[in-house]
């Protein structure tokens, strides 16, 4: 007798959810003495993110980050991180302005830099405006270590949204940390947390007063106390500029849109690099 033959209806099973690809991407430098000035130490690199290094005008070792991604959505991850040695000099900036697009309602993209700065040495970070648009969310931390008798100058710029477009940003989620500390303890904290609609934010008179674009700069320095005055006669009306302690200079600078920021903020960093502003800030 032949066995019984039982027919059944396949069991479908759930499509699973296509898995959007994402960007990852390190950059780890380190800078030491050379004849001639500060000169690469040691450099490593991965995934999406590309560090040059232009023709030196000086003593001063100049680096550009490059995110071949071409911007941060939701999932991305990017870290980079820089030691410069005792006496050196580093000037780290973007090749672009950064720009973080839409995201999934669960996801963040994320940005991490880590920055050590040896006693003697001086650093500058100067990269280029973050623009952010409608539905983006970034998680951003810069933390700057500085040993006793380091100096830095640290600038964030940020856009939200491009006026000349006519983009608002009526759905944003920021979460954005600066922290600056010496030989390991706190010196200054600057950190945002915001999910909402962030043009009616920046609508209301005591937040922005309709400004689309801000920048946070500080300068660490022993000459920080000279350079308030000059600093401040350079300033635009929606700015502000302070002292705190003896040697950290805190401004922040509000405009209407990422040009009048770059009007206000360019002739103030080159004052305080000496007129070294890397090249591509120009272009």
């Amino acid at each position: 007798m032949r066995p019984a033959i039982t027919l059944s209806t396949p069991i479908s099973t759930p499509t699973a959810k296509p898995v959007q690809p994402r960007a990852i991407g390190r950059v780890s430098l380190s800078v030491k003495p050379g004849p001639r000035g500060s000169v690469l130490d040691g450099l490593r690199q991965s995934g999406s993110l590309r560090c040059l290094f232009p023709r030196p005008k000086s003593d001063v070792l100049e680096a550009v980050v490059v995110n071949t991604a071409g911007g941060i959505t939701g999932g991305d991850s990017f870290q980079i991180s820089a030691e410069v040695a005792l006496g050196c000099s580093l000037t780290l900036t973007t090749q672009a302005s950064e720009r973080a697009y839409r995201a999934q309602p669960t996801e963040f993209g994320r940005m991490r830099t880590d920055l050590q700065v040896a006693p003697g040495a001086c650093l500058n970070w100067v990269p280029q405006e973050t623009i952010v648009f409608d539905r983006s969310a970034l998680d951003r931390k810069l933390s700057v270590n500085l040993a006793h008798g380091a100096k830095a100058l640290v600038v964030e710029p940020i856009v939200f949204g491009r006026q000349a477009m006519g983009e608002e940003l009526k759905d944003l989620r920021l979460r954005d940390r600066i922290e600056l500390r010496r030989d390991d303890q706190p010196l200054f904290l600057d950190a945002t947390r915001f999910d909402g609609h962030m043009a009616a934010h920046l609508d209301r008179p005591h937040i922005a007063n309709g400004a689309r674009a801000m920048a946070f700069l500080a300068y660490v320095a022993p000459d920080a106390q000279g350079q308030i005055d000059p600093l401040r006669a350079m300033l635009p009306d929606h700015a502000g500029a302070t002292v705190i302690g003896d040697d950290l200079l805190v401004c922040r600078i509000l405009a209407t849109d990422s040009h009048k920021l770059r009007q206000s903020l360019i002739p103030i960093l080159n004052r305080l690099t000496h007129n070294q502003l890397p090249r591509c800030w120009m272009i």
